[in-house]
């Protein structure tokens, strides 16, 4: 499909979702399992196309591993391969090779990987060649990296013969992905300390012990669902596979969307979403679930709702841009995205009405949070999502499961 226009529902919306897997979790029981020897029994495996190519890599004998566009896989796989001696070149989609991974690179490196790279310095494509152990047990890095190069240092550390200590500086940023990854290391077997009043992680060198893990389903792909409900004039909707005591940092989007209109009712199912009356303003710090900065910047966006953003910084290092790319879209939704501070503090406001005359048309710019994130606008007004097929990337039914309470029809 080249592109699709979404209608607005012409009833009450009452539905029941079947959320896709997370693939954060999905992701990480991969490699864990990998670590078992492959002796886990994992259910509820996304079909999200990221944990369908980690799958598919981690069961490859192929001297080449191309992650495609998945950030997550290239930098969870290059610790493991790493760790696991295998020779392999890792590489990816264009924008994959751009997107940086020397942190990650040079951490391997003084635990005894040797990498090199094949073009530029810190970027993919990477040569893995082997690994000899150094004998270092300690890593200091910055917290406010990405926190998939913490997770993937995480999910090795056992393996190596001393275990491992990181000491992370500064402010630490996706601090819930990094427990998220502690507690399913501890689901497996991993005994960890984490001091964070110090932001000291140790852990030991110990065995992964093979245990069955059910992946929840994905609080990410829920923050949609809670825009559509923001959005549309009526509506009730229950999420199935959604946990109160999630290990998903995205489970905030509870507490931001009773800012935005929705209330979270946990059932034994998963959790009902409802209508309540929104704020006419919300300041929210996304450090720890940038994921859903779009979403929240889009429905507030529609629903005239002043909303103040700080913790996006590693929304340019994404698929795409994401601050560039919401500030191209809004413009078309009369709403613009104002940096108020430099790389710090941005607002989202209404400046007028959503054109009608043509019907917008959102560009995705190859990234699924753009058009996941937009496509709710259809609850308001007609709009059209282009290259819609990116939705692959983490929840591939999202079309399919939007026909549930809404018409869309390609264009």
């Amino acid at each position: 499909m080249k592109s699709i226009l979404v209608h607005p529902p012409q009833a009450p919306i009452r539905a029941e979702i079947q959320l896709a897997a997370s693939k954060s979790e999905c992701n990480r029981a991969l490699i864990i399992n990998a670590l078992t020897g492959f002796k886990s029994e994992l259910t509820n495996i996304s079909e999200a196309r990221d944990s369908q190519t980690m799958l598919r890599l981690l069961n490859s004998s192929d001297a080449v591993a191309d992650v495609i566009d998945a950030g997550t896989t290239m930098r969870f796989l290059t610790a493991y391969f790493a760790v696991t001696g295998q020779k392999k070149t890792m590489t990816g989609t264009p924008r994959m090779c751009e997107r940086p991974i020397g942190i990650l690179v040079d951490a391997l490196r003084s635990l005894g990987a040797d990498i090199t790279y094949e073009k530029e310095k810190g970027y993919p494509p990477l040569k893995l060649n082997g690994f000899n152990y150094s004998g270092n047990n300690e890593l200091t890095m910055r917290g406010d990296v990405s926190s998939q190069y913490i997770s993937a240092l995480l999910m090795i550390a056992p393996e190596l013969p001393s275990g491992l200590t990181i000491k992370l500086e500064g402010e630490v940023g996706s601090r819930p992905y990094i427990e998220m990854t502690l507690n399913q290391m501890a689901h497996f077997g991993i005994d960890y300390k984490a001091d964070w009043q110090t932001n000291t992680l140790y852990i030991p060198a110990l065995k992964y012990q093979p245990q069955p893990y059910a992946i929840e389903s994905d609080w990410s792909g829920a923050s949609y669902w809670y825009s559509i409900v923001a959005l549309a004039e009526d509506a009730e909707v229950e999420l199935l596979g959604l946990k109160k005591d999630s290990l998903q940092g995205d489970s905030e989007i509870v507490q931001i969307m009773k800012n935005l209109g929705v209330d979270s009712v946990f059932t034994d199912r998963g959790v009902l979403l409802t209508k309540i009356a929104p704020a006419a303003s919300i300041g929210w710090d996304f450090t720890n679930c940038p994921d859903l900065a779009q979403t929240v910047a889009v429905c507030c966006a529609v629903k005239k709702i002043r909303l103040s953003l700080t913790g996006v910084e590693s929304l340019k290092i994404k698929e795409t841009d994401r601050i560039f790319a919401l500030q191209q879209e809004l413009k078309k939704l009369g709403a613009e995205l104002k940096e108020v501070e430099k790389d710090h503090l941005y607002e989202v406001t209404a400046i007028s009405d959503i054109p009608t005359d043509p019907v917008p048309s959102i560009h995705t710019y190859d990234d699924h949070r753009m058009a996941m994130a937009f496509a709710p606008v259809g609850m308001v007004t007609p709009v059209i999502i282009e290259e819609p097929g990116v939705v692959v990337k983490s929840y591939p039914g999202y079309w399919k499961d939007l026909a549930k309470v809404t018409t869309w029809e390609e264009v």
